[in-house]
């Protein structure tokens, strides 16, 4: 049969066809196939000389796969794909007319079960925007402009460079007058002069793959493949990427390996078998997010998942990913009570097989994209998360400082009179701050579910929770570790994070948030043009105590330095709403010294209690250094100081 080129609608036929060699097969069936997208999912091919779309779906249980959609009344009958002669459970073919932007679900008749599904495509690049469900034929062309930001990634993204990262929920940064979502061209004229204007480095978006539940924040994904279309198109989205890039500025996506949901039309039971989960349920069901785990021992589904992080990586130009849920991936027992577990083949908690998934990912995204980063969203002690595979770690480029998080905003929700008794718990974090690679996070899980907001998190009256809430921010800034702050805490936002409305803009009328506003930026640039905040992040060379023990006062005094000795600031921090004059502070550099910042100043909000700006250190032994200088501390702020000369 002669196609008629001419004709506009998909003929009732469907050609055996593969774009898969044999060699594909054998490298997804050891679960070492990482450019799947390239194969599965829909794809735009002409067939001697007759354009159409080739479909290839992953589905091993399944008796027949159809396709269907509003090209044939949603009747597959005469669309049936053809299953490969080679058990690697691959069904495919070629339907000849098959345009653009045509809807699409696969049919699939199971071997295991009596019922026919209707299933999205797991590798869409596009899909009907929630609650609509169906997958669409889209080419992914776009010509990018980014060349000049790919060649300096590596630079940028080096370690001895800083990294300020800016959390976004897209759908709740900001929204319309009549509360509907910023688009993603809209969000690239918007979001991204602020997020340059406010100093940081990276914007690190919550789960923008598809998903169909808004109040899961994305994390219930859907359409691994696909960038939500409640916000645009991908090419649209390709825009947003471009446009921070060319502001020079990195985006990191959050990507949820761990789980995904039961969805009818989704990844759950896709051929009426298990096969995206585990079918284990003590190893295939997540009790806390009532979700399904990916089945990490089967060869296939590895290839997905890598496949998947590649496509991001490859086709989207993304610089970065937060890995959700690590712990919940590596251990058996994550979240689960004795008997509901199974202990591998050693007698252990850890999950074999996903360990070895989370290796490979590392391993082969590194080779390929040397100059990204991999973020592991991992809180326990598990060791080795950022070490090198091949020196016996996971591999991951950093990991989330949930210790020092959690340590921290403990501490600064104590009143400050009981502070002293709590001298320890700012200062623990010393300890082992250079046992991994870490960012210090202050997320949108501190700001949910009644845990308040971080301004709200700080005790005493309005005066202190604001000079507390600049005295946190300045304490993380200065802290060894990359930085992450959640949107709306860098003006001070009162209610909790609501994922259903834009944050509190109008706050900013207000001076108290406008001066933590204000102190988020000069806190950004100065860690961007300070080296020693930066240069020596992750190496102990780069942090001095000068004094830890002023329990009784609640202050805390330390160096960070740099690559250079001149490259040096003494970071002073009172914990209490009492100023001190003539505190007294043991330091080995003689000279000149200036405040660089002094978060109590009246353009932060603070008190502006008064203080000298530069000081000469005297020939006085202190704290077992050479000299010392006298200073006056603020209330409730920390200074920076910034050694000027002799």
């Amino acid at each position: 049969m002669e196609a008629n080129k001419s004709q506009p609608e998909p003929t009732n036929l469907v050609l055996q066809h593969s774009l898969l060699t044999e060699y594909d097969i054998y490298l997804f069936k050891k679960g070492k196939h990482f450019q799947l997208f390239n194969f599965l999912g829909s794809r735009k091919i002409t067939l001697e000389g007759v354009e159409g779309y080739y479909f290839a779906v992953f589905a091993p249980g399944a008796n027949s796969v159809k396709v269907i959609g509003e090209f044939n009344g949603w009747n597959g009958q005469q669309h049936r794909l053809f299953v490969r002669w080679d058990a690697s459970g691959i069904w495919e073919g070629f339907i000849p007319g098959i345009k653009d932007q045509m809807i699409y679900k696969y049919e699939i008749r199971s071997d295991h079960t009596e019922l026919v599904l209707e299933k999205s495509d797991p590798f869409a690049t596009h899909c009907e925007t929630p609650p609509k469900s169906g997958s669409i034929t889209w080419p992914l062309n776009y010509k990018w402009k980014d060349k000049r930001w790919l060649n300096k990634r590596k630079k940028i993204q080096g370690y001895d460079q800083p990294m300020s990262i800016y959390e976004v929920h897209l759908g709740s940064w900001k929204r319309k007058d009549d509360n509907k979502f910023l688009t993603y061209q809209e969000l690239a004229d918007q979001l991204v002069p602020y997020v340059k204007d406010m100093g940081f480095t990276h914007v690190e978006f919550m789960p923008v793959m598809e998903h169909p539940y808004d109040l899961s924040w994305g994390y219930q994904v859907t359409g691994f493949f696909s960038p939500t279309s409640r916000f645009g198109t991908p090419q649209d989205f390709k825009f947003l990427v471009e446009s921070f890039h060319a502001a020079d500025i990195g985006v990191i996506l959050d990507w949820v390996p761990s789980h995904f949901p039961s969805d009818a039309h989704g990844l759950a039971k896709f051929d009426g078998s298990y096969v995206y989960e585990n079918p284990d349920r003590r190893k295939g069901y997540h009790p806390d997010w009532d979700s399904m785990i990916f089945n990490y021992e089967r060869p296939e589904i590895r290839s997905f998942l890598i496949s998947n992080a590649v496509f991001w990586a490859n086709e989207y130009h993304i610089d970065g990913f937060r890995v959700d849920a690590v712990a919940s991936i590596l251990y058996l027992d994550y979240s689960r009570k004795e008997g509901e577990w199974e202990p591998n083949e050693f007698g252990g908690n850890h999950n074999l097989a996903a360990i070895q998934f989370l290796k490979d990912l590392n391993e082969y995204l590194y080779s390929e994209f040397p100059d990204i980063h991999l973020i592991a969203e991992e809180s326990t002690s598990f060791d080795g998360v950022t070490r090198a595979v091949d020196k016996g770690g996971l591999g991951f480029g950093f990991k989330w400082m949930m210790g020092w998080m959690n340590d921290t905003l403990d501490y600064f929700s104590k009143d400050p009179i009981y502070r002293k008794h709590h001298q320890g718990q700012i200062t623990f974090s010393m300890i082992y701050a250079f046992s991994e690679n870490y960012v210090l996070p202050l997320s949108h899980d501190e700001v949910v579910h009644g845990k308040q907001s971080l301004v709200y998190k700080m005790p005493g009256d309005e005066w202190q929770k604001f000079a507390n809430l600049r005295l946190l921010l300045a304490y993380m800034f200065t802290h060894p570790g990359a930085k992450l702050l959640f949107m709306g805490s860098e003006f001070g936002q009162t209610n909790e994070w609501n994922c259903t409305t834009g944050l509190d803009w109008q706050l900013l009328k207000f001076d108290p948030h406008q001066g933590i506003q204000h102190l988020v930026k000069a806190l950004n640039q100065i860690y961007l043009t300070e080296k020693a905040l930066y240069q020596l992040n992750y190496d102990p060379d780069g942090f001095e105590w000068v004094n830890m023990a002023d329990h009784e006062n609640s202050v805390i005094v330390y160096l960070r330095k740099g690559k250079n000795s001149k490259d040096q600031l003494l970071v002073v921090c009172n914990f209490t709403p009492k100023p001190h004059n003539e505190y007294k502070i043991g330091i080995e550099t003689s000279g000149n010294w200036e405040i660089l910042l002094n978060t109590d100043e009246k353009k932060y909000g603070g008190s502006a209690f008064k203080v000298k700006k530069k000081f000469k250190t005297k020939s006085l032994p202190f704290h077992g250094k050479a000299m010392s200088l006298i200073a006056t501390l603020p209330p409730l702020a920390m200074i920076i100081l910034k050694h000027k000369g002799s």
